[in-house]
Formats: C-alpha cells, sequence, structure tokens
C-alpha cells in the first residue's frame, strides 16, 4: 500500500470539461490522482442516481471516496438539541457514505463556545460514542469516523482533542489536517521535525496501525493571531505554510498509507497532483 492523494470536491479546472460531481473519478484519474473527498458541508443531500453513478465511476476509475459531513455538526454544543442533531446529520452522513461507496466520513467537533475545553471534549466524547452506537445500530458499522483537526484557536480540535475523540473507538481514524495545525499555532509546523512529532503521538495515542492509515487535509492557510485560521491558500503561496515536502519525505520512510485530501482554494486537484509526485520521487529514491 501507499499514499493517496486527491481533491476536497471540485477545482476551478473541473467546471472546464465537466459538470456533474459524479464525473470526478474520472477527472481525477486523467489527472493521476486517486482520491476524492463529497463534500456534504452545506448539508447532506445525494440522491440515490447521483450516489449509484458516483459509486459506478469510483469503481470504474479505482478512486478512493470519503465524505465531507456538514460543517454544521456541533458535538460540544450545550444545547442537547444541536447534540442530538448532530448524531441524526451524522447518521445522514454514513449513509450517504455507504450509497457512493465510501468508508470514512470526515466530522467536525465544534467550538468550546461558553465553556472550557475540557467541558467541550467531555460533551464532544458522549456525543460522537452516542452517534456511533446509532450509526451501528442502522448496519452502517463499516463507516470509519475521522474527527478532524480544527484551524481556530476558539474551535474544539486540537491535536491531542482529536487523539482523545479516536480514542473512543478503535474504528475512529484521525483525520490531521496540517494546515488548520500550522494556523491555530501561527506557523508551528516549520520542519520535519515538528511533523515527525505530530506522527509520534499518533503512533503514541492510537497504535501503529492507525497512524499507518490516517486520513488527512493539506492546505496552505492564511492565519492571523490570536484567532487562528482565516482562508485557505494554493500551493503558489509563499507566505504562510506549511510546506508538503517534509512530510511527505517522512510519510515515505516510515512507510505509511495516509489518503491526502488537499484542500487549496480552486487548485486542490492540481495540489494534490504535486504533493503525489513528490512523494513519489521520494519513494523511489528509498
Amino acid at each position: 500500500m501507499s499514499a493517496l492523494f486527491g481533491p476536497a470536491g471540485n477545482s476551478d479546472s473541473f467546471s472546464v470539461k465537466y459538470k456533474s460531481s459524479v464525473d470526478a473519478p474520472q477527472f481525477i484519474r486523467e489527472l493521476g490522482i486517486d482520491a476524492y473527498e463529497y463534500q456534504c458541508g452545506k448539508g447532506v443531500r445525494v440522491s440515490d442516481n447521483t450516489a449509484f453513478a458516483l459509486f459506478e465511476n469510483a469503481e470504474k476509475f479505482g478512486i478512493k471516496l470519503s465524505l465531507h459531513a456538514p460543517y454544521f455538526i456541533s458535538l460540544s454544543s450545550i444545547e442537547k438539541e444541536k447534540r442530538d442533531n448532530s448524531i441524526n446529520y451524522i447518521l445522514q452522513s454514513a449513509d450517504a457514505a455507504k450509497r457512493i461507496g465510501a468508508d470514512r466520513i470526515i466530522i467536525h467537533a465544534g467550538s468550546c463556545a461558553k465553556i472550557t475545553r475540557e467541558e467541550a471534549l467531555e460533551l464532544a466524547k458522549d456525543t460522537l460514542t452516542r452517534a456511533r452506537a446509532e450509526v451501528v445500530s442502522k448496519g452502517l458499522g463499516n463507516i470509519h469516523f475521522c474527527p478532524e483537526t480544527m484551524g481556530k484557536v476558539n474551535q474544539l480540535g486540537n491535536l491531542e482533542e482529536v487523539l482523545e475523540l479516536c480514542s473512543l473507538d478503535e474504528t475512529f481514524i484521525p483525520c490531521i489536517d496540517f494546515g488548520h495545525l500550522n494556523a491555530r499555532t501561527f506557523g508551528g509546523i516549520k520542519g520535519k521535525s515538528e511533523y515527525e512529532e505530530i506522527l509520534d503521538k499518533i503512533e503514541n495515542k492510537l497504535g501503529s496501525d492507525r497512524l499507518k492509515i490516517f486520513h488527512s487535509h493539506f492546505s496552505k492557510i492564511m492565519y492571523t493571531e490570536p484567532g487562528g485560521e482565516k482562508k485557505h491558500l494554493t500551493f503558489e503561496d509563499d507566505i504562510y505554510g506549511p510546506q508538503y515536502e517534509p512530510l511527505m519525505e517522512l510519510v515515505a520512510k516510515k512507510n505509511l498509507s495516509p489518503t491526502f485530501i488537499c484542500e487549496s482554494a480552486g487548485t486542490q486537484a492540481e495540489d494534490a497532483y504535486a504533493m503525489k509526485k513528490y512523494y513519489l520521487s521520494v519513494v523511489g529514491s528509498i
């Protein structure tokens, strides 16, 4: 196995030739990459016809699919109704994932709002545990939850919090967004040593098996202090990080097989290909 690379949603270049996301697998294969994250950030609205066509095309072109659950999920809301609704959104996401042939859903934890980070984390753990039980009861237990590290300082989802959420169930796989981690630490990822520390923390908390197959988002992100993430950029940016090359070198050296989903602003497919191209060059030199 080797690392996989692909875009989150459709890059600007996609619409030059294609109109529907069901054609994304063909576009991605033509570009030379191999993964695609279907976006349900604004709500889960995936018809059976769309799901079947995407499933068929992903199979045909050998593209690994994942699905991003709605952004408005809040595992840590102080309002019970919002937490219960979040469980329903997760259930909807898992159902859609199964129908399109994806086995991972990416989940935002929410904010800390008016409570402490510790209190928010406890609420999130309870909500996620209940969501998992609901998904399993509906026959969707093969869908992996991927809690995501977040880019704004006031959001729940630093590295330690995401790893704590993933420790709730051995089927949970962390979604490590390196751009988010860099943004919330105001440029804290300087190079290989910081990446290695992150990978070590994953392994120490969750074990080598989950380290090997972790999920990842990657993009360069503008940030401000003290808030953190401001907006996604492209790989052409030379002011904000992080740089992907040191991470690719580590992934190749450690023989890991993560899925890298690029979230660059409009060039996510092309930037995903740039990551893959560099990764393969490193693998070839080992």
